[in-house]
Parts: C-alpha cells; structure tokens; sequence
C-alpha cells in the first residue's frame, strides 16, 4: 500500500509540472508572437500622426513608400493616373528619385511625360513629380498633372501667333498701298486704283479687331448675367438684313421659316452676332443663284424644350476632315476664298463660344458639292429662365441634352419678299 501510495502521489506530481510547464510554454510562445520583429517593422510601417488627413485633402496625386519601396499609402488620383499598380510604384524615374531621396534626405523634383493608360494614340501625360523624406524611414511623393496647363499655353501661343500673322497682313497691304499711293500721286487712276484696294485691307483690319473684341467677351462675360427673352423671329430678321447687301450681289435668295412666337433665353447681342455668323457664312460661301435657308422649330428632350434654328446653304460643302476642326480660331476650309470674302476665320469660333455660354450647342451636317446644315440649339425661353431661378449655381455642363432628343426634318423655308 505505502509503495502504491508514494507512486500515484509522484505520478501526480508529475502532471502537476508537466501541466505548469506546457503553460508557461503557451505564454512565452504569445509573448514571441506578438513581439514586433525586425521583418514587421519594415512591412508594416504607421504614418506619422495626421498626415494620413493631410493627404486625403491634397488635389496632388500622393503616394508614400517605405523603405523597401512598398507603397504604404496611395491617392486615388494616383491609382487614377496610373502610377501605382500591384502595390508598387510603377514608374522608374519617381522609384529612382524616391531611393535617392531615401539615401540623402534631399528634395527633388522633375517633369516627366507620361503614356497615357488605356489608350492606343500614343498620348502623353504632362506631370510634375517632387519627393520629400517623410520622417526616418518613409518617403512623400506628390505628382502634378500638367496636361491641361500645357495644352492651354500651347492654345494660348498658337492663338497669339494667329492674330500676330493675321493683323500683319492688312497692316503689311496698308503700309505698301501707302507708299504705292505716294509714288502715284500724278496718276488720278492709280491713286483711286490703290485708294480702293486701301479701303478694303482696312475694312478686314476693322473686322478682324472687332472679331477678337467679340470672341474675347464672349469668353470672358457671363451672358445670363443679362439674360432676356429674345424673339428667335427678330434674330432671324437680323441676320437677314445683315447679309441682305451680299446676297443681293450674287443674286442669292434668303429665306425663312418656324421662327414666329419662339424665344430663347440668353443675351441678345451674343445671339444675334452668332446666328448672324451663320448665315453670313452661307451667303460668303454659296454660289451665286443659289439659296439660304433658315428654319427654327422647337424640339422637346427629358431636360426642356429646345429652340433649333438651322442654317442652310447650296455652297461647296466641307470634307469631313475639315468638319473637325471648322470651329477652331482662324481655322479656313478654303483660305482663297476667306480672303477674298474678308473672312477672318473666327466667326465660327465666336458661334460656338455663344452656344456654350448659352447652354446650347452648334452642329454641322455638310456634303462636299451639296451644300452645309448649321444648326445653333438654344434652351426655350421659358424652360431655361425657370431652370436658372430654381438652380442657380448650376453650370453650363448641367444643361440640356439635345442630343438624346429624336428630330424631325424642319419644314421647308417661305421665300421672303
């Protein structure tokens, strides 16, 4: 019995420690694994107390990267841009700027062109990169898109450059008719011969000048500031009378159609210069005994009623590659033929900027040999000036959508008297 007793009583004993030793064993083995490590301090790095706010904030794209070029934190303007993907950064120059900056604590920046994601047409991507040391062991990247900055400066020189070569043209004729007037001055007929050919270069100039006052206002005023209904029948009338002298020249008959007891909503200057550029085209570029039509209608889509006034010519068309870009400033389908109608090549730009402005928009259908169909679509008087006072703060990008709208063919013009 005693030999019995002291073997379970040591048996006992046994487990006793074998159970404390297997626990201490459990606790040191949680101690270990939540010890932070040296391989978890690198791959789980923590921002620094508010920059994570800072960043979400920033109009920059931002990327942060530890020491081992991980990417920590990104902006969705980053992913966007395409500068992160699969947790890595993907361009080398920044990755090469930020180990550099890593290893020296230096600020650096550069400009870089980028590929455009997504797309075949070999398109760039202007932006401007800047790598700063975030704390001991992260670095900051901030990229800028450039792109639309650059595009703008490239319009802006390519605008100056167009007004420089085109006022330097009248200016050029005026200054050498001047002189070929001085060397005549015992000729009554070459003076007079050179005196009218003076009159029409400072004609052209006048235009010009008044063309860039008027595509300057209209891109810089805000045209519902004074906004009005404006008869779409006394805009037509307008523009009738304005080209009437030309078309009676070359014998070309003007007509209308649809436009009694239709308004539209907006400044009636802007409207009367942009329908009146429309129809002086048709007449400048219509052979004689031809025809012009204008027809307005209104046209309903989900958004509000539509004012469509459509401007059609006889004349030699436009080739489809010339339809891209006849709204463009000095743009001429036919530069010999602007020069001798006294075309400055922005009359379709300033129609454009109107519609814009208006809410609106202008569409071309052309034909070579056929013939062309401007059509300016302006939101009806009443639908635009309701829409305006109940949301005021909209932009002209929330406006309507004629697009989704289905048209009918216009109805055939009435010859005027």
């Amino acid at each position: 019995m005693d030999v019995n007793a002291a073997v379970a009583a040591a048996a006992a004993i046994a487990g006793v420690l074998t159970g404390v030793i297997a626990m201490l064993a459990f606790r040191w083995s949680e101690r270990e694994q939540k010890r932070p490590t040296r391989t978890s301090l690198h791959t789980d790095p923590v921002l620094p107390p508010g920059v994570d706010t800072v960043l979400s904030v920033l109009r920059s794209s931002a990327v942060v990267l530890d020491e081992a070029d991980a990417v920590v934190k990104a902006s969705s303007a980053a992913y966007a841009l395409g500068l992160v993907r699969g947790g890595k950064l993907s361009v080398e120059p920044m990755l090469q700027m930020a180990r550099d900056t890593r290893r020296d604590g230096e600020i650096r920046q550069v400009e870089l062109d980028l590929p455009r994601r997504g797309t075949g047409r070999g398109e760039a991507l202007a932006v401007s990169a800047r790598v700063a040391p975030l704390g001991s062991r992260l670095v900051l990247l901030l990229v800028e898109d450039l792109t639309e900055a650059r595009r703008i400066e490239a319009v802006r020189r390519d605008f100056v450059a167009n007004v420089s070569h085109e006022l330097k043209t009248p200016v050029g004729a005026l200054s050498l008719l001047s002189e070929a007037v001085m060397d005549a001055s015992e000729d009554p007929e070459a003076v007079e011969r050179f005196a009218g050919r003076m009159q029409i270069e400072a004609t052209r100039l006048t235009s010009l000048v008044q063309e860039l006052i008027d595509l300057s206002r209209v891109q810089n005023d805000d045209p519902l500031e004074d906004a009005e209904p404006v008869r779409v029948d006394e805009l037509v009338a307008e523009a009738i009378d304005r080209c009437r002298h030309q078309a009676g020249t070359k014998q070309i008959t003007m007509a209308a159609a649809g436009a009694a007891e239709l308004r539209v909503w907006g400044n009636r200057g802007q409207l009367a210069a942009a329908l009146g550029n429309l129809v002086e085209n048709a007449v400048n570029y219509s052979p004689a005994r031809t025809r012009v039509g204008i027809a307005a209608r209104r046209v309903s889509v989900p958004s509000g009623d539509l004012i469509e006034v459509a401007v059609t010519d006889q004349g030699i068309g436009i080739s489809d590659k010339d339809k891209e870009r006849i709204f463009e400033r000095f743009y001429r389908v036919d530069p010999a033929r602007s020069r001798q109608t006294g075309g400055t090549g922005l009359g379709l730009a300033i129609v454009k900027h109107v519609a814009a402005s208006h809410g609106g928009e202008v569409t071309v259908w052309s034909s070579e040999g056929q013939g062309s169909t401007f059509t300016l679509r302006l939101p009806e008087a009443g639908a635009a000036r309701d829409r305006a006072l109940q949301h005021p703060d909209l932009d002209d990008e929330d406006g309507p959508t004629p697009e989704s709208a289905s048209y009918d063919p216009l109805p055939a013009p009435e010859v005027l008297p």
